[in-house]
């Protein structure tokens, strides 16, 4: 019986990503650079750019982002930081327990928060940034802990070893040895974090923020049969996407080239 090469193997995936990636991807482009006649327009992008509601929405979507973003990455760094140099035995079962949570119902755990901000703040719409902000948090959390966590775990103990043979204390030590060889996991959670941060407008419509962000701008055009508009935000959204891809395997070339 003859092996299956590794081209036939890939067949599969490759029609997979064809039809589930690619497609969608030339559908989008072509709603977003034409008009409603099928006709080769950038005025969809000049509209969105030009329009104060449309750029007010990405401004308030970016700073909920930046907000999430740095928040989490406040509270990931010190935990993910102990858990890997705590010199915990069984450090792994205590990266489950921040993970656990993440394999309840996405639902389910934001109408939990719900009810606890409820019985806290008493009517929810007093702060509606807050709460979204605590929501995103509450949410995107592990997606920063655990590349930082990863990351931190793999730094050689030599080097933090050589550092402090030299005479460097722990301020010294963690700011230029621990704190740089991080730096690729830190950009791993920001990117996992702010860039769904600005499109998840599932937490702001469950804790009674009636604010749009890009994620709702763009599904209330497509209800509304708005292809191009709502196509040209995806565009937009992808292209950020791309940036954070580039930016991400940048670090990390560099940093293999220090290695």
């Amino acid at each position: 019986m003859k092996t299956l090469s590794k081209s036939v193997l890939g067949i599969p995936y490759a029609l997979f990503l064809a039809v589930f990636v690619v497609c969608p991807v030339i559908i989008l482009l072509y709603y977003g650079f034409t008009n409603g006649q099928g006709q080769f327009s950038v005025t969809n992008f000049l509209m969105f750019f030009t329009d104060i509601k449309t750029v007010g929405t990405l401004l308030y979507s970016a700073a909920i982002a930046v907000v999430t973003t740095a928040v989490c990455l406040v509270i990931a760094y010190p935990v993910a930081y102990i858990l890997a140099r705590g010199g915990y035995r069984r450090k792994n079962v205590l990266v489950l327990l921040f993970v656990m949570p993440m394999w309840i119902n996405f639902t389910l755990r934001i109408t939990a928060l719900k009810e606890v901000l409820t019985v806290i703040e008493g009517n929810l719409a007093f702060h509606p940034f807050v709460n979204t902000i605590i929501g995103m948090t509450y949410d995107f959390l592990p997606f920063m802990i655990l590349p930082i966590y990863n990351t931190i775990d793999k730094i050689d103990e030599s080097y933090v070893e050589a550092a402090a043979d030299l005479g460097a204390k722990f301020p010294g030590i963690f700011r230029k040895v621990i704190l740089p060889l991080s730096i690729p996991g830190i950009v791993s959670g920001v990117t996992m974090v702010f860039l769904p941060a600005m499109t998840n407008y599932v937490v702001l419509d469950m804790l009674y923020n009636s604010t749009y962000i890009m994620g709702s701008l763009v599904g209330s055009y497509f209800n509304m049969y708005d292809w191009n508009n709502g196509s040209v935000i995806s565009v937009i959204l992808l292209l950020l996407i791309l940036f954070s891809n580039v930016l991400t395997g940048a670090i990390h070339r560099k940093e293999k080239e220090y290695d």
